[in-house]
């Protein structure tokens, strides 16, 4: 008679654990849910490169782009949670869509475990050049004395960028109408070039705009300076102490990895980003290097969700 070893408890165990020590036997994916060039795709190529050489086998980038992240997040919350589909992805994924879409094809918290936060992504109060303002308090001034007459933009609607600027606006009191942008190009384009006066972007996308003098840095929206713009104070430093509302970018796996796995992944992740080459390339491209464990991200997540949702309902901010 025939007898199937793996049906024996004792032998499951152990074929298991051969099978998760073995892990990665192939190239792991890792999954950007946007196009190729932007912040998120720059520091996904940057890490999964490291990471790949910490887990002795090539880690690829697969770009699936589209809705704000819900094609991407969507494809890996269906995936195997066998270590070989990954996601690097914005707080946009987990924080921002649950907060203006109810009807997500995953759940934030629910559909992913994360293995490790790896950069945050400075947000920039910018104004036109020859708007008269050199600062927050200035801004306030010249704002408030012609209530309607301003706008700001942002490089979406529902984006971190939209979120941070309705935050400052509540912060300050200042009234300025959102003029959402199909991305950061064409946005600090019309900052530029005076269609609109004032804008909330990333650092990584106005640094070169602010460095040729194009620009106008008013403050940086979160707790911290930025490495990139030392000189610029904060929201908080400029009379709002407690604001911070940048973005960070973090690598999740779908949820369900065995422990073993999940270790290696979360061991692998740690020692690439004390690597002192993926630290310098990370801020010569703007980026704020930021490595936190699996449980401070899910911390984090569940801090942020109430408070963008909250935001979101008295904005009146909804998805297209």
């Amino acid at each position: 008679m025939a007898i199937n070893v793996l049906s024996l408890p004792g032998l499951a165990v152990c074929a298991t654990t051969a099978h998760a020590q073995g892990y990665p036997a192939k190239p792991v994916m890792l999954v950007v849910p946007f196009p190729a060039g932007g912040a998120v795709d720059i520091i996904g190529r940057m890490v999964g490169k490291k990471l790949g050489e910490s887990l002795g086998q090539a880690v690829v980038i697969e770009n699936r782009a589209g809705a704000g992240t819900i094609v991407g997040a969507s494809y890996v919350a269906k995936a195997a949670p066998d270590g070989y589909t990954l996601f690097i992805s914005s707080g946009s994924t987990f924080t921002v869509n649950p907060a203006i879409n109810a009807n997500l094809p995953y759940d934030p918290v629910k559909s992913f475990e994360p293995v490790g936060l790896v950069a945050r992504v400075p947000l920039i109060l910018l104004a036109n050049r020859d708007v008269p303002v050199g600062n927050l308090k200035q801004m306030m001034s010249v704002v408030k004395a012609e209530p309607g007459k301003y706008a700001y933009g942002s490089f979406g609607n529902g984006t971190t960028g939209h979120f941070a600027g309705e935050m400052i606006l509540a912060a300050t009191g200042m009234k300025l109408q959102h003029i959402p942008y199909k991305g950061s190009a064409p946005a600090i384009a019309d900052l530029i070039g005076g269609q609109i006066p004032f804008s909330v972007d990333t650092i990584a996308a106005s640094l070169p705009h602010i460095r040729s003098g194009k620009l106008k840095a008013i403050a940086v929206t979160g707790a911290r300076r930025a490495t990139s713009l030392p000189d610029v104070p904060t929201v908080a430093e400029s009379g709002f102490p407690g604001f911070d509302a940048d973005s960070w970018v973090a690598i999740v796996a779908p949820r369900g990895l065995s422990p073993d796995v999940k270790a290696r992944l979360e061991k692998a992740l740690a020692q690439t980003m004390k690597d002192p080459d993926i630290r310098k390339q990370l801020m010569a491209n703007a980026l704020e290097p930021s490595y936190a464990a699996p449980d401070q991200v899910s911390a984090m997540i569940e801090k942020d969700l109430p408070q963008m949702r909250a935001i979101a309902q008295k904005a009146g901010i909804q998805a297209n």
